[in-house]
């Protein structure tokens, strides 16, 4: 047979196999409705195990193939009962509830609990989403939540990761603790530079303060100055200006903005610090309750899943028969456990795209834990 034949022959048994698959998915249609009859799960591994097994027997050396084959039938099988059971789950009440708190625009103003100074990178993010906003500058990123808690506050800023230095993971762990939404998010581009009050130089100094992620993000420079200079971690980077400006010595420095140098009337002795130029930290905006507003795109969660062998591939599968993008993950080891963790997911989905609402209903019902954190736009 010649290349054209075959592939004829091939487009036949194309036609054969999509006719029986979608026999196949009609059947799954009936089993979802006999098991919401009957209270019971979707999920039957004894019966998937005993399909698998007969065929990988029946496929000689094809039977890696099919085995992947039909466990991909069986993930689009669940899916599908999943979607068509979806409804009174714990995640769709959040997501309703989100739909009715949210609306078409997000805010423009509002008071927002904000964790530093004037002139901190924070502040730039509140300003940026909320234009006409109110800020409450407070001095640690458990006093911001506390204040969005106590109601003091609707909404509150804080830095969640970077692009140089990775995650915050104060924030990460406050999220865990917490019943808070993400309700909104945005990038920034962080430039770093070293000031002094005027008149000081670079032999002066003797004493460097930045916020942690600042140093870390200026690590190469740092490394470089020798043990004569005394790096020392604060809240933040602008109270790191502040603390020089109000300082009498002239041999303390200050790791941070451009604006900050003129705002607390500094003097920038290097502007070349950080690591790398693509320098962006990622802020979020929380609220005590939930709120999805149009145009979100981004789903934030925390999950727990069993711990043995494939569990993780189970919950990745289950993003991949949906169609979704997964744009992180990664791991934090439960507090107070031996070699157990949780994972933090990020998600490129819409709670309105079609089967998005019974994934997420699925990843509750199976994860050992599932937290929603929000639906939530980008700018």
């Amino acid at each position: 047979m010649d290349l054209n034949e075959i592939r004829a022959k091939i487009d036949k048994v194309d036609d054969t196999l999509l006719d029986a698959f979608l026999k196949r998915m009609a059947l799954s249609d009936e089993v979802a409705k006999y098991k919401k009859e009957n209270s019971m799960a979707i999920y039957n591994k004894t019966r998937e195990r005993e399909i698998l097994a007969k065929v990988t027997d029946r496929s000689g050396d094809m039977e890696r193939y099919s085995y992947h084959l039909f466990s991909t039938i069986f993930g689009l099988s669940r899916a599908r009962q999943e979607e068509l059971l979806a409804g009174d789950s714990a995640v769709k009440k959040i997501i309703d509830r989100g739909l009715e708190n949210g609306g078409d625009v997000f805010p423009q103003t509002g008071t927002v609990a904000c964790q530093g100074v004037e002139g901190a990178n924070s502040q730039e993010a509140c300003d940026k989403l909320f234009p006409r906003g109110r800020l409450m500058y407070l001095k640690s990123f458990g006093a911001v939540f506390d204040a969005v808690d106590s109601g003091l506050c609707k909404y509150g800023v804080v830095p969640i990761e970077n692009s140089a230095n990775g995650s915050v993971r104060a924030v990460y762990d406050l999220l865990v603790e917490r019943n808070f939404s993400i309700v909104r998010s945005i990038r920034l581009f962080i430039h770093h530079e070293l000031m002094v009050k005027p008149g000081t130089k670079m032999s002066d100094v003797k004493e460097i303060y930045s916020h942690e992620q600042a140093l870390g993000q200026c690590s190469d420079f740092l490394s470089k100055l020798g043990p004569g200079v005394k790096v020392i971690p604060c809240d933040n980077t602008a109270m790191a200006a502040k603390l020089v400006a109000e300082s009498e010595c002239n041999y303390r420095a200050a790791i941070s903005s451009h604006r900050c140098a003129q705002l607390y009337g500094l003097e920038t002795i290097n502007s070349d610090l950080q690591n790398s130029d693509n320098n962006y930290t990622r802020f979020i905006c929380i609220s005590k309750k939930p709120e999805i507003y149009a145009g979100a795109n981004h789903i934030s969660l925390i999950i727990a899943c069993d711990n043995r062998p494939g569990a993780l591939y189970e919950i990745l599968a289950r993003l991949s028969v949906a169609g979704v993008n997964m744009s992180k993950l990664e791991s934090c080891p439960v507090t107070g456990s031996n070699f157990e963790f949780i994972f933090f997911l990020e998600l490129d989905a819409s709670v309105h795209e079609p089967g998005v609402l019974a994934m997420l209903e699925e990843l509750e019902r199976n994860c050992e834990s599932f937290t929603f954190l929000g639906n939530y736009a980008e700018v």
